[in-house]
């Protein structure tokens, strides 16, 4: 599903990683652990495209195809996700609004047919009430006013309703009680067919989710047992 040959990454004049070799096959639950300043998150960000960190050397291949000088929306049409540890406001766009567009986007991409708004509206009202999302959330401006547990349902279905095949959770249980966190571990049993790749520091967490192999960083390198 996804390897990374021999990656180094920049950020600015900084190297963050060096030399990262790294195989996820589908269907795994793949850890990423290391201590703050480790490099967890410039992996993720680099993964999903982030422009502001320069690939210096190396490559990342998805499913077979060099995605290494790819977009970030082209990785995200491809089926890469990445639930960030800290997700922007972004008032006067509703929650409904950014769904339907960004779902329709990926159901073209994949297929290319258009999205009904009858499909989309019973699509996101299952995953709605599957995660117990007030219906009335849907109509409120991207995270404003939202807390760190709201915030995480609504990764969630965002999550639910693009159904990738890589999903990248940077810290999902950063400010979330243990509903939430249970609610998030519930989510990724039910989506056997998504490969993820989590970033995460708690324990109680990490057993909710049972990965099924851990990678850890330290100084911007793999730690080689």
């Amino acid at each position: 599903m996804l390897e990374i040959k021999n990656l180094s990454v920049s950020f600015g004049d900084k190297e963050l990683l060096s030399d990262i070799n790294l195989t996820v096959s589908h269907g795994t639950r793949h850890l990423i652990s290391g201590h703050n300043g480790s490099g967890k998150s410039t992996l993720a960000q680099t993964i999903a495209g982030n422009p502001e960190y320069h690939i210096t050397s190396g490559k990342i291949i998805f499913d077979g195809r060099d995605i290494t000088n790819e977009n970030a929306t082209t990785r995200s049409l491809l089926g890469i996700f990445l639930g960030a540890q800290h997700v922007p406001e972004i008032p006067g766009l509703t929650v409904i609004s950014f769904l339907k567009h960004s779902i329709s986007a990926h159901v073209h991409f994949q297929t290319g047919r258009d999205l009904s708004m009858g499909e989309f509206l019973q699509n996101l009202e299952s995953a709605r009430e599957r995660l117990g999302i007030p219906r009335e959330w849907l109509n409120r401006s991207i995270n404003v006013g939202f807390s760190g547990g709201e915030r995480k349902r609504l990764m969630l279905l965002r999550l639910i309703l693009t159904n990738p095949r890589l999903a990248i959770l940077d810290e999902p249980d950063s400010g979330a009680d243990t509903d939430t966190q249970k609610l998030i571990a519930d989510t990724v049993a039910q989506m056997p067919d998504t490969t993820f790749l989590f970033i995460s520091h708690q324990d109680t967490f990490t057993k909710m989710i049972h990965p099924t192999h851990t990678t850890t960083l330290s100084n911007g390198k793999i730690m080689i047992k």
